[in-house]
């Protein structure tokens, strides 16, 4: 895959904690995603499993645990509360969790409460139908919604407020729809969207691109829009077009990583950043991460934290101009 058009954020965060002497390998790395299976995380997580391997940068896959809830608010809480320094468990997030953190969803936890390790990838929300759908494109979804839009049942990951409602709540503001009027059916994660749109359970699926491809490529669904600001030159979804090129201003990058405990000691944090500065900056980590139609980002350590404290702030910012915090 060739790196899409957008302006990526690639730095490899090459500056180890040379201060602090490394850890030894984790002895049983397990990395959870906050999910069911199928879904982003899934793919968040999997990714992980196979790169550090296929580098030798772990002698065995790490487990991959499955702890749906909140949209990852069960899986922040357990790690925070319960496995704060837990060195062998990384957990995946995407930008949907930084959202949510936003929002105040983690409940008394915020942004500062993790040790966010390294961001790996990134890909951009979707708004999906099922390929026999009457929408053939966003104008006819915009048309429908403005007609009547609790006739469209939408599905998306979490409830309102969570990243897959933005990204549609976006696009009904582009249309002069009030999104609080939407139809939502909340759903935990990727998979199960999927699930319920193949189903024809729902009508319209707010996803991502990346979890959307296989399900586009089997023939069971097609993506109305892809929410980057152009066409993405992967060759599988270089004929997509994107929601800014049919008229509405709608971008929305998703962002995938891992954060670790927060009392994970610096030589086993320092462990896991420089196995990640390495793994970045390869092109087997290139090759697997073009396998699963995710694009570059690579950011670690403390540049990762930076961008955290920065997009958490800037969300803050657009939950308050939909209302849905004070």
């Amino acid at each position: 895959m060739r790196p899409s058009l957008r302006n990526t954020l690639l730095a490899a965060g090459s500056a180890v904690l040379l201060s602090t002497p490394l850890s030894a390998e984790p002895k049983r790395p397990e990395c959870i995603a906050p999910a069911a299976p199928g879904g982003g995380f899934d793919l968040t997580c999997k990714l992980a499993q196979s790169a550090l391997v296929e580098a030798k940068l772990l002698e065995k896959p790490m487990r991959v645990t499955y702890m749906p809830g909140g949209v990852g608010a069960v899986a922040y809480n357990t790690v925070v509360a319960q496995r704060p320094a837990d060195a062998g468990t990384l957990t995946a997030f995407s930008s949907g969790s930084l959202l949510n953190l936003a929002q105040g969803k983690f409940g008394r936890f915020d942004e500062n409460a993790v040790k966010w390790l390294a961001a790996v990838a990134t890909s951009y929300g979707a708004i999906a139908v099922r390929a026999d759908s009457p929408y053939k494109t966003l104008a006819d979804l915009a048309a429908a919604l403005k007609a009547n839009p609790e006739q469209v049942v939408i599905g998306s990951g979490g409830t309102v407020g969570s990243q897959d409602w933005m990204q549609t709540a976006l696009f009904a503001k582009a249309v002069g729809v009030d999104p609080r009027q939407l139809r939502y059916v909340a759903m935990e994660g990727g998979g199960e969207i999927a699930t319920a749109l193949l189903g024809g359970h729902i009508q319209v699926a707010s996803t991502d691109i990346s979890d959307s491809m296989p399900h586009v490529q089997s023939g069971g669904m097609r993506i109305l829009a892809v929410l980057s600001d152009q066409r993405l030159e992967e060759p599988a979804m270089a004929a997509i077009p994107t929601a800014r090129e049919q008229g509405y201003e709608v971008v929305w990058p998703v962002i995938r990583g891992y954060y670790l405990g927060p009392k994970v000691s610096d030589a086993d944090y320092a462990w896991w950043k420089d196995a990640f500065d390495r793994l970045l900056v390869s092109d087997q980590f290139a090759h697997l991460r073009d396998q699963r139609e995710l694009f570059p980002f690579a950011l670690t350590g403390p540049e990762l934290q930076a961008h955290v404290s920065k997009e958490v702030a800037r969300y803050r910012e657009l939950a308050r101009e939909f209302g849905l915090t004070q």
